[in-house]
């Protein structure tokens, strides 16, 4: 990001979090479930997948956990009552593992379990670099007792095609992102078409082995490797989909849809959508930009 889109940022970042929420709204479906259930309605009507989350990570004790733990088993409840075609997502964190690992663990196994009923799926989401480990070992914990439940993998880290090779064995459900958190170069790949390269050399490792994935980016040279890919190796299209973010290239979106091709579109809901939103700004910062013009009349 130039120093021009970082300025941009910062400066949004200052701004009164209700300018940053009206400007915000496209990414997030709004701040109740019956919201979300609306949006998600809406895509399944155009016959595109969703998975939901209720934003929040922050917790600093269990109460706080037990509310989120509360509002994800609404979500799951609320995806079978309404027949929705969805799934969720669940960072660890939000869920306590970093508060008490085997507490963490059980509030998620009763998440995977409510799902499991529902013949649903959960998708652990993995968060900065410092709970990589942490977060395999939570889903082969999992995996124990339940198949209807995957991780994210984040194609920046160097790391993360030796974790592929390993986690293949255990046939997991991956969605397979870039990676958002600022990590150091010393385990990340900070060059774009080194991100782009290794992810493609992923994804090759998972489709080959037969595994099931998310291909989630808004990156369209991705897109493109990744369509290519798939034909040279024959890969029927019930092994993999696309995903992308609620907000984002909406034209890719209804481009990949109208193609024939499974999608997925992340449908983040909750009172907490703050750090969500300016995670989404420092992403895009061109939407920053736009923000700082409509505000200041440029």
């Amino acid at each position: 990001m130039s120093f021009f889109n970082n300025l941009i940022v910062s400066t949004v970042q200052a701004m009164p979090k209700p300018i940053v929420g009206f400007f915000s709204k496209k990414y997030i479906a709004g701040d109740y479930l019956d919201e979300a259930i609306d949006v998600v309605k809406e895509f399944n009507s155009k016959n595109i997948l969703a998975t939901m989350d209720v934003l929040g990570e922050s917790v600093t004790n269990k109460s706080e956990v037990e509310e989120a733990k509360k509002q994800f088993l609404d979500v799951l409840d609320g995806i079978n009552d309404n027949k929705l075609n969805a799934n969720i997502s669940v960072k660890p964190s939000q869920m306590g593992i970093l508060l008490d690992r085997q507490y963490g663990v059980n509030t998620i196994k009763d998440l995977v379990a409510r799902a499991a009923g529902y013949n649903n799926f959960v998708r652990i989401d993995m968060e900065d670099a410092t709970t990589t480990d942490l977060t395999f070992e939570l889903l082969a914990e999992l995996k124990k007792e339940y198949s209807n439940v995957g991780v994210v993998v984040q194609a920046c880290l160097k790391r993360t095609y030796d974790d592929v090779v390993l986690l293949n064995k255990a046939g997991t459900n991956y969605r397979l992102c870039k990676g958002i958190y600022n990590e150091s170069p010393a385990i990340a790949y900070k060059g774009k078409q080194q991100i782009r390269d290794n992810y493609m050399k992923i994804l090759e490792l998972m489709l080959k082995n037969g595994n099931y994935v998310g291909i989630a980016t808004h990156d369209e040279y991705l897109i493109n490797k990744a369509k290519e890919l798939i034909e040279k190796l024959n890969i029927p299209r019930d092994k993999f989909e696309f995903q992308m973010l609620l907000g984002v290239r909406a034209d890719l979106r209804n481009k990949i849809n109208k193609e024939g091709y499974k999608i997925r579109i992340y449908v983040p809901y909750g009172i907490d959508w703050y750090p969500y939103s300016i995670r989404r700004l420092k992403e895009n910062p061109q939407m920053a930009g736009h923000i700082f013009k409509a505000l200041f009349g440029f």
